[in-house]
């Protein structure tokens, strides 16, 4: 088989078709703080610089050897653009958001000029300048948080969780409102250059059951994938093997997986219906073990069929880029002896 760039192989693998090797992704970010010394961009800057956010994204091909491009790092950037109260962090700490600016779903009124604000444009612009320098060669992750995270961010995950029994209208209401957000941006990004689009949504298996998943996200998540232009990447942290079965029919292209499942377990559940990617564990393995420690848990995921290698959600940002290259490393090994 020939030799593939690296957005075709991302973009085969995606649709489970064959791949000259197995390709692997960032669906999340794997933005270091190593990689901000060696590239010049640097948190806080590179939340609302679009220079700087491309710069500083791009390590992820340039340093670790990625097929993937992702230029939004944070989970954050739409609820700053609501005009939400923001800690911007450091260079070695991620954003938070500092108030939850919304009571009530029918409070909610999505700015006219939502793509333009700072947060929003930053990240449409990054894609714009990436698309210019690597369009035809690496593939480019865009990223939107969906309706259920900005739930969070908005309303507050404590009461938004409450609600799921307490108010469950209440829930649907915010989920009807803020799904609208997660079409807009997502379809943005696509018109930017983004080849594909990660939807963090994190009703994750340590907070909400499968069931929960079914009952209120999965029809939206539906409904959402048809208004998206382009295909999706599915993120949710923890433990979602109780929800698999439902994922696979949610209009997703691939669901990027915590290391919590076991990727054999995954793959017996979706009985290609989509794509997989996943696993590489983020504390333990990619920030504190050695490249030994990565090779046994890429070649764990390799064997198991996963479709893409990724990180299992957006890495500590002093994670040593050494591991992250092991992870390229480690596929490349696998794929030449198998």
């Amino acid at each position: 088989m020939y030799s593939m760039k690296p957005k075709e192989r991302v973009l085969k693998a995606l649709n489970r078709e064959p791949v000259d090797r197995i390709p692997v992704g960032n669906p999340t970010s794997v933005a270091t703080v190593e990689s901000m010394e060696q590239c010049g961009a640097f948190f806080p800057d590179a939340h609302l610089d679009p220079e700087k956010m491309a710069t500083l994204s791009a390590t992820g091909f340039e340093l670790l050897g990625f097929d993937t491009i992702a230029p939004y790092f944070s989970v954050q950037q739409e609820a700053a653009a609501f005009g939400a109260k923001m800690r911007w962090g450091e260079v070695d700490s991620m954003p938070d958001v500092l108030e939850n600016l919304y009571e009530d779903p029918s409070q909610i009124v999505i700015p006219s000029d939502f793509l333009e604000r700072p947060p929003i444009h930053t990240v449409i612009e990054s894609l714009r300048i990436l698309k210019k320098e690597y369009g035809d060669n690496v593939c480019l992750v865009g990223k939107v948080m969906g309706p259920w995270t900005l739930s969070y961010h908005l309303h507050g995950v404590q009461s938004f969780l409450i609600n799921t029994i307490l108010d469950p209208e209440k829930v649907r209401g915010f989920l009807q409102k803020l799904k609208a957000v997660t079409i807009m941006f997502a379809n943005a990004q696509f018109e930017a250059g983004a080849d594909v689009v990660t939807l963090a949504d994190h009703a994750t298996g340590d907070l909400v059951s499968g069931d929960c998943y079914k009952d209120f996200l999965l029809p939206v998540h539906q409904e959402i994938n048809k208004l998206i232009n382009g295909p999706t990447i599915l993120h949710i942290c923890g433990n979602t093997t109780d929800r698999l079965d439902h994922i696979a029919k949610a209009g997703f292209k691939c669901f990027h997986f915590d290391s919590k499942v076991n990727p054999t377990e995954a793959k017996k559940i979706i009985d290609g219906r989509i794509s997989l990617t996943g696993s590489i564990n983020n504390p333990t393995v990619l920030y504190k073990g050695t490249p030994e420690d990565v090779r046994r848990e890429v070649y764990k995921n390799c064997e198991a069929g996963i479709e893409m290698i990724s990180p299992e959600c957006a890495i500590p940002l002093r994670t040593p880029n050494e591991n992250l290259r092991a992870i390229v490393k480690a596929v490349e090994e696998y794929c030449k002896d198998n």
